[in-house]
């Protein structure tokens, strides 16, 4: 099996070229958590969510990284602004992040280190990158550390720019920079500062540099060189270049390949807090079911940009309803079926740059033929398209039937063995009542159904129930 993925970089497709054979590494940049996620956010943690569950149905080991930036301006302007410890601010927004992987069904990285947690080794890049000649503390007072990017011919690789088109770094004031263009390795202390934002160094108290804490933690648990960096494209820079060179200049190869994926736009500009155009997870999945807000995330190609909209939102939901459908349906006629093989097809779209349009075309393709087979009740015919369904929407981590989803949708195995129960019983009482004429308490039964929010679909093969979101 070969996978081919766009790198950034290159800019071209390249096939995927473990640093260790069978075993795939891959670093995401996860979240300055100076407040919960929005689903701009959550579209970078599917997309991420969606290869990994790919590499390991391809027979891969992965270990995926993504951090926590619990420490930044931003996190201490909040705090101040709350009348709270910066660190109380970070941790809510923390556990605010865990929940939104857990309502989307994203597995928790293999490691989620955070910013904090790391300051030694952030200390040593530093110290390596001074003796080098790429980075010097300034000679201001502030205790500020730089990377020298004239020191560093390649600067600029990452994001196709040259060093005299770019725009100051607005990290920090000129002042003590050899360069406008030199970036924060390390912010010193300042007057006014929580002094428990603050850690010793050689050059003074002071707190990471946002871009330097993802290179010490990449390498401390990737490795020197690993296989795949990713994040949302605006990272590209300058955070990923920022990386990419201090990276390079301290002598580590650092990522292979660099995948980035294209913003979530609400009102045609990318979704983000300082904008001011977010939308919560928390709220929307009031609106839709938390399946199908991943479908709608996951359904576009991860380097095309998403314009949002409720429209669109409803139509991903309706189409996600269709395929639920068709897996209860099945199930009410073959009993319990586990996941089986992908289709070829479908194999070939996620192969090709992780192409889940085309891998959903394929679903439901198979959805439609598996649909004709339930009417023509060919139970075995039937079994074959739902393992291979099942498996497809493993892959793309929307299994109606999943551990996941089944627990998510509310009660444990007992609460819904009782209410299918219950549903059965009352469904046998209308049936009895249809044949013997008996329409009013036919209808009567259905009305309670409905009261209780169960929809029930009269078919050749019998009536079949589902319970209604809310």
């Amino acid at each position: 099996m070969t996978i081919r993925l766009h790198d950034t970089a290159t800019r071209q497709l390249r096939e995927l070229d473990p640093v260790i054979p069978g075993h795939v590494g891959i670093y995401h940049c996860g979240l300055t958590v100076q407040g919960p996620p929005h689903i701009g956010h959550i579209r970078k943690e599917v997309v991420f969510d969606v290869l990994r569950r790919w590499l390991e149905r391809a027979g891969y080991d992965v270990t995926i990284v993504a951090n926590v930036t619990d420490i930044d301006d931003k996190i201490l302007a909040k705090g101040e602004e709350q009348g709270r410890p910066w660190f109380a601010v970070a941790y809510e927004n923390e556990r605010a992040l865990h929940a939104a992987y857990e309502v989307l069904g994203c597995r928790p990285p293999t490691y989620e280190p955070r910013a904090t947690g790391h300051v030694p080794e952030m200390i040593e890049m530093m110290q390596t990158l001074i003796e080098k000649g790429h980075a010097y503390a300034a000679d201001d007072g502030s205790g500020d550390v730089y990377f020298d990017v004239r020191s560093w011919p390649s600067y600029g690789e990452l994001s196709n720019q040259k060093v005299d088109d770019m725009l100051p770094a607005p990290d920090a004031p000129p002042e003590g920079k050899r360069d406008p263009r030199d970036f924060a390795l390390w912010k010193g202390h300042k007057d006014g500062d929580p002094e428990s934002a603050s850690w010793p160094t050689p050059w003074g108290r002071g707190r990471p540099g946002w871009h330097l804490e993802c290179s010490a933690m990449a390498a401390k648990y990737l490795g020197h060189e690993f296989d795949i960096h990713g994040g949302g494209l605006d990272l590209r820079f300058p955070h990923h270049e920022n990386e990419l060179a201090q990276s390079r200049a301290a002598g580590q190869p650092f990522a292979r390949l660099w995948m980035h994926n294209a913003m979530l736009n609400l009102g045609g500009s990318k979704m983000a807090k300082s904008v001011g155009n977010t939308l919560m997870v928390s709220e929307v999945v009031k609106r839709v079911p938390a399946p199908a807000l991943r479908y709608y995330l996951a359904a576009a190609h991860y380097r095309s940009i998403i314009e949002f909209s409720e429209e669109a939102l409803a139509e991903a939901a309706t189409a996600y309803e269709r395929i639920e459908g068709f897996v209860r349906r099945a199930v009410a006629l073959t009993g319990p079926v586990e996941p089986g093989e992908v289709t070829l097809p479908f194999a070939h779209a996620m192969d090709d740059d992780l192409s889940v349009p085309a891998a959903l075309a394929e679903v439901h393709r198979v959805v439609a033929e598996g649909n004709r087979l339930v009417t023509e009740n060919d139970v075995e015919g039937l079994r074959l398209a739902l393992a291979s369904v099942r498996a497809m929407l493993d892959v793309l981590g929307v299994d109606p039937l999943s551990a996941h989803w089944a627990q998510s949708s509310g009660g444990d195995d007992r609460t819904h063995e009782a209410l299918g129960t219950l549903v059965e019983a009352l469904l046998e009482q209308r049936q009895e009542a249809r044949a013997n004429k008996d329409f009013a308490t036919a209808d009567r039964a259905r009305d309670q159904l409905a009261a209780a929010g169960v929809e029930i679909e009269d078919t050749a093969q019998g009536p079949r129930w589902k319970v209604l979101d809310n």
